[in-house]
């Protein structure tokens, strides 16, 4: 899954437009902030993924499709781009920005929390709760 994110965020294209209006309408206002500071990269794999959630979870919450959406929102903490991203795969944490990233799950979580989130959708984020393991299948496909 790796390989195949690389290559798509080699593109700064942004996610096409009924993709861009589905995942605005699953967002609180203080959601929608924070997606829409994400990359372009970030937000085209966020919306595949937060699709595939909603597949595969057919009783899925607008909470919880608002954490897949999310779920790395805390990656614009690091401010690093897709090659300093596979450099921190790479080499883990080493240095501030590379700790960051590593740590994406939970900056992210505190970010929902404080843009007034639900719950559901910083748990999820967090990498925790029942939903938790539909995303990571969701996100690895």
């Amino acid at each position: 899954h790796l390989a195949a994110r690389f290559f798509g965020s080699l593109s700064s294209r942004p996610p096409e437009p009924a993709e861009e209006q589905w995942a605005v309408s699953q967002l609180l206002p203080g959601e929608l902030d924070l997606w829409q500071r994400m990359s372009n990269q970030d937000r085209r794999h966020s919306a595949i993924v937060a699709r595939r959630f909603a597949a595969a979870r057919p009783q899925a919450t607008r909470a919880e499709i608002a954490g897949a959406l999310l779920h790395d929102v805390g990656k614009i903490e690091c401010g690093l781009g897709t090659w300093g991203r596979v450099a921190a795969t790479a080499f883990g944490r080493r240095g501030r920005r590379f700790t960051l990233y590593h740590d994406h799950e939970q900056i992210g979580a505190d970010l929902a929390h404080a843009a007034g989130s639900e719950p559901e959708t910083v748990e999820l984020i967090a990498e925790r709760g029942p939903a938790f393991a539909t995303l990571h299948e969701c996100d690895r496909a």
